[in-house]
């Protein structure tokens, strides 16, 4: 296949010349849809994904079919290890919800125990404070009984 002539720095072909017989200019055309619709059918099948994904399918099911004939023993083991690791995957999902709400209750009975806390720390202030004023009051009245004396 011959392509067009491209031209160099001096605006001139570089060395290739085109084709001026039509029947070459046909049989390059020619040659030239081959080779896209090639392309062309190459980037379809690389885009059709399904179909990939089939033939990646049947092909690992003939490996493991391939590879049972000559070891069972070890695709046996291979698919009880599967299976446990199924299984382990299936216990911990179930019980995430258990663990999630656990913590859940841990926070809540953290935070009650912080809210009860701060209770108390306010109730005794406040018992304090009274404590306190009342003893101001007391001292008060005494001065106010030794000025009248």
């Amino acid at each position: 296949m011959s392509t067009p002539a491209s031209q160099g720095p001096d605006r001139t072909t570089s060395g290739k010349t085109t084709p001026n017989d039509p029947d070459a200019i046909k049989a390059d055309i020619e040659a030239t849809r081959e080779q896209l619709s090639r392309t062309v059918d190459e980037l379809s099948h690389r885009l059709d994904v399904p179909e990939r994904a089939r033939e990646r399918a049947y092909r690992a099911r003939d490996t493991a079919v391939e590879t049972y004939r000559e070891s069972p023993p070890a695709v046996i083991g291979a698919g009880a290890g599967v299976v446990a690791l199924l299984g382990l995957l299936v216990w911990r999902r179930r019980t995430k919800d258990r663990r999630v709400a656990k913590r859940a209750a841990k926070r809540e009975a953290k935070r009650a125990a912080k809210v009860a806390a701060a209770r108390r720390a306010a109730t005794a202030k406040a018992a304090r404070k009274r404590t306190k004023q009342a003893g101001k009051k007391a001292a008060k009245a005494r001065r106010a009984v030794r000025r009248t004396k």
